[in-house]
């Protein structure tokens, strides 16, 4: 799986990194951003890892939800001069946040070629005009951040899933050893 993750950043990066207009680059980071949040849920259903669905989600949902509420309370104006809602960059923090959930539940060999393209989202983000350098920091440290605060390694051993019904809710836990 991560020869394919690699193998696809490959062909992605290799696709855009010589467009030179902003449509291109914006459309690139739009993949990138999205393409990494699809990958940061899709892994572990696949793998059949709920929590990690559960811990991307919380991950890549409070990156998202931080950078709108900032979005709408500092008043930064986009370099394009289309809106106000330039800090910070909801693509990069969403693609850092997604980079680190899989570094972190999946191992460097997926983390590593995801944080590649996570850097790239923030570089389209530029180079379309959309945010300037401080916006995509701003991004990167906040989605990296929330990877960091919501995700744990992963362990085969233990397997927490969460449950929720019309009478109750919890946490179920099953340990191996």
């Amino acid at each position: 799986m991560s020869r394919l993750f690699l193998l696809i950043s490959s062909l992605v990066f290799t696709s855009f990194s010589h467009a030179s207009n902003k449509e291109a680059w914006d459309t690139f980071s739009d993949i990138g951003a999205y393409g990494l949040v699809g990958l940061a849920a899709a892994m572990p259903a696949y793998q059949k890892d709920w929590e990690g669905v559960w811990q991307a989600g919380l991950s890549i949902g409070s990156a998202s939800a931080i950078g709108l509420i900032g979005k709408h309370t500092i008043d930064a104006p986009r370099p394009d001069g289309s809106d106000n809602k330039s800090f910070p960059s909801n693509h990069t923090a969403n693609a850092f946040a997604s980079a680190t959930t899989l570094y972190i539940r999946q191992g460097w060999q997926v983390g590593l070629p995801a944080y590649g393209m996570a850097a790239m989202v923030g570089v389209g983000r530029v180079q379309a005009d959309k945010h300037y350098w401080r916006d995509v920091a701003a991004g990167a440290a906040l989605g990296v951040l929330t990877g960091w605060v919501f995700t744990d390694k992963l362990d085969e051993n233990l397997q927490v899933i969460p449950y929720a019904s019309s009478r109750s809710a919890g946490v179920s836990l099953t340990y191996v050893w």
